[in-house]
C-alpha cells in the first residue's frame, strides 16, 4: 500500500469518530457537542494536514472541502466555551480538593503537637507547718565550760647551780644592785612559764608568731598563751629576779641571750638546765635568730629541753 492511500484511508477512518470517550458509573448527562465537535475537527485538522503534506511530496489529490473547513470550526469552538455539565440529584458525590487533603501520617512516627494542652495542676491546699524539733542539750566536759586550763611543766631532777667566783657579788631572790633595770612583758599568765629575750620594741612585738618559739612550745605541749615573754629593755644589763617576783609566780625560766637575769650570770652554763635557789629552773640558749638558722644548736636546745622537763 503507498503512502497516498494509506493517508486517504486513516482520513477517512477518522473522519466522524471521537478519538477517547469517558464512560461513567450510572446516568449522566451527554457530552456537549461542542465537545465532539473539537474532537472531530482536530481529527478532521490532522488528517487534512497530513494530506496537504502527502499532496505537495507525492502529487496525489486531496479532498480539499475538509482542509477549508478546519479553520472555520476551530474558530467557532474558540469563541463558544464549553458548559460544564450539572450534576442530577441522582449524580454521584463530588470528590473532596486535592488542596484539602493531607498526607496521612503514620502512627508510629506521629509527632507530638507543637503546643499541646496541658490540663491545669490542681492547687493543693497549704500543709500545716511543722514544728521545729527541740534543741538536743550536748553535755560538754568540765574542761571546756571552765575556759582551757594552762598546762604546768613538771621539772625533772636537775643540778644546784655553781656558786659565784670569788670577788663577784652574787644577788639574792630579795636584793639585787640591778632592780631598777626596766623589763616589759607580753602574756598574761603568771605562773606559766617566762621567756627571756632582748629586743627593739618593733621586734619584741613580733615574737609571739615567730615560728621557730611556737614550735619549740608545741613540742612542750604549750601554746604561745602559755607563757609570759619578758623584755630586758636594758643593752647590757640583766633583769633582776626580785623585780621579776612582784609582778610573775612563775619559776621556770628560759633565756634566749646572754646576761638576761641577775642571778645566773655568774653560775650558768648555756644549754645547761639547773636549779637557782632550789626553786627557779633555768635554761640558758643563743638568741632566736641564731637558733632558727642552726641545726646544730637547735639540737643542744632540744636536748637541754628534754633533760628539764620531760626526764
Amino acid at each position: 500500500m503507498d503512502t497516498a492511500s494509506t493517508l486517504a484511508f486513516f482520513q477517512n477512518f477518522y473522519t466522524d469518530a471521537p478519538l477517547y470517550v469517558v464512560t461513567e458509573p450510572g446516568p449522566s448527562a451527554a457530552l456537549p457537542p461542542a465537545a465532539s465537535t473539537v474532537g472531530s475537527t482536530a481529527g478532521t485538522s490532522a488528517a487534512a494536514s497530513g494530506a496537504a503534506t502527502a499532496a505537495t511530496t507525492t502529487d496525489v489529490p486531496v479532498l480539499a472541502p475538509a482542509a477549508v473547513a478546519a479553520p472555520a470550526v476551530l474558530a467557532a469552538v474558540t469563541a463558544a466555551p464549553v458548559a460544564a455539565p450539572v450534576l442530577g440529584p441522582t449524580s454521584p458525590a463530588k470528590l473532596p480538593s486535592l488542596a484539602t487533603l493531607t498526607a496521612p501520617v503514620p502512627t508510629s512516627r506521629a509527632a507530638t503537637p507543637a503546643n499541646p494542652t496541658v490540663p491545669p495542676t490542681p492547687i493543693m491546699p497549704p500543709l500545716p507547718p511543722t514544728p521545729a524539733p527541740a534543741p538536743v542539750a550536748t553535755p560538754k566536759p568540765a574542761a571546756a565550760e571552765a575556759g582551757r586550763q594552762p598546762t604546768t611543766l613538771t621539772l625533772a631532777q636537775l643540778p644546784a647551780a655553781t656558786a659565784a667566783p670569788a670577788g663577784r657579788v652574787q644577788p639574792t631572790p630579795t636584793q639585787s644592785p640591778v632592780a631598777h633595770i626596766p623589763f616589759s612583758t607580753l602574756g598574761s599568765n603568771a605562773n606559766g612559764l617566762v621567756v627571756l629575750v632582748r629586743l627593739s620594741p618593733e621586734e619584741f612585738r613580733k615574737v609571739p608568731r615567730n615560728v621557730f618559739l611556737n614550735n619549740l612550745l608545741k613540742a612542750l605541749r604549750l601554746i604561745v598563751e602559755d607563757v609570759v615573754l619578758v623584755n630586758v629593755e636594758h643593752p647590757s644589763y640583766p633583769v633582776a629576779l626580785c623585780s621579776l617576783r612582784q609582778h610573775l609566780a612563775a619559776k621556770q625560766f628560759l633565756a634566749f641571750g646572754k646576761n638576761l637575769l641577775d642571778v645566773a650570770v655568774y653560775t650558768t652554763q648555756p644549754y645547761e638546765p639547773v636549779l637557782l635557789f632550789g626553786d627557779t629552773a633555768f635554761l640558758g640558749a643563743s638568741e632566736i635568730s641564731m637558733l632558727e638558722y642552726d641545726a646544730g644548736r637547735k639540737k643542744q636546745l632540744w636536748q637541754a629541753v628534754q633533760r628539764m622537763f620531760m626526764a
